[in-house]
C-alpha cells in the first residue's frame, strides 16, 4: 500500500526504523505506534517508500 500523503510516509518510516531496532519503540508517536502494531515490516517499507513528490501534506478525515 502506498502513503496517501507525506504526513503518513513519514509515520511509517519512523515505525519501519523502530520495527528494524534502529530507534526505540518508546520514541514513537501518533500515528507511527499504531502503524508498528498493526503493519508488517514489508508493508512498512512499502508506505514509507512512496515518492513524497506529488503527496500533499496531510488528508484532513
Amino acid at each position: 500500500m502506498k502513503a496517501k500523503s507525506k504526513a503518513q510516509q513519514k509515520a511509517a518510516g519512523a515505525a519501519l526504523s523502530a520495527k528494524r531496532g534502529e530507534i526505540k519503540k518508546s520514541e514513537l508517536q501518533g500515528a507511527s505506534v499504531e502503524m508498528y502494531e498493526t503493519m508488517t515490516e514489508e508493508e512498512l517499507d512499502d508506505m514509507a517508500s512512496t515518492e513524497r513528490e506529488d503527496l500533499p501534506d496531510k488528508i484532513e478525515d
